[in-house]
């Protein structure tokens, strides 16, 4: 018994390439000069003429071959190499040890909190904005 081998889906590595540098569709779109749809499209394509990969790679910032040889899988594998093979300096008897999992942790920990203290600052301006309403309300009762 045979399996059909699934052929190398470029659509879907563009579009797992994209979301690992934190690229929302409309940005890639904007940044290559052509429409949101154009890239939803490129992206459920299973082929892409070259030309238009050279574009879409430089766009995301990486070689052709980054799209067309990018894997999941690869994605893990380099992180579990940095995990096992974290980086280690002996410095005046301290051992520092690096780990880009944690450091990753530590970014989204930290996107968190920007996100919170933007959210913070947004309710405060709509807090603002209603005192003003009741301001100007008063203000044109009072003619």
């Amino acid at each position: 018994m045979t399996t059909a081998t699934k052929p190398d889906h470029i659509g879907r590595k563009i579009s797992r390439i994209r979301e690992l540098r934190d690229m929302k569709q409309e940005t890639l779109a904007f940044t290559m000069g052509v429409s949101q749809q154009t890239i939803s499209h490129m992206e459920n394509s299973e082929t892409i003429e070259y030309t238009k990969l050279l574009h879409v790679a430089k766009a995301l910032g990486v070689c052709v071959e980054a799209i067309t040889n990018f894997s999941d899988e690869a994605v893990i594998n380099k992180f579990t190499q940095y995990y096992d093979t974290s980086i280690k300096t002996t410095t005046t008897g301290s051992d520092y040890s690096f780990n880009p999992l944690n450091k990753l942790v530590e970014a989204f920990d930290r996107l968190a909190q920007a996100h919170e203290e933007k959210e913070r600052l947004y309710q405060q301006l709509v807090q603002s904005e209603k005192e003003k309403v009741v301001y100007l309300e008063r203000m044109l009762r009072g003619k």
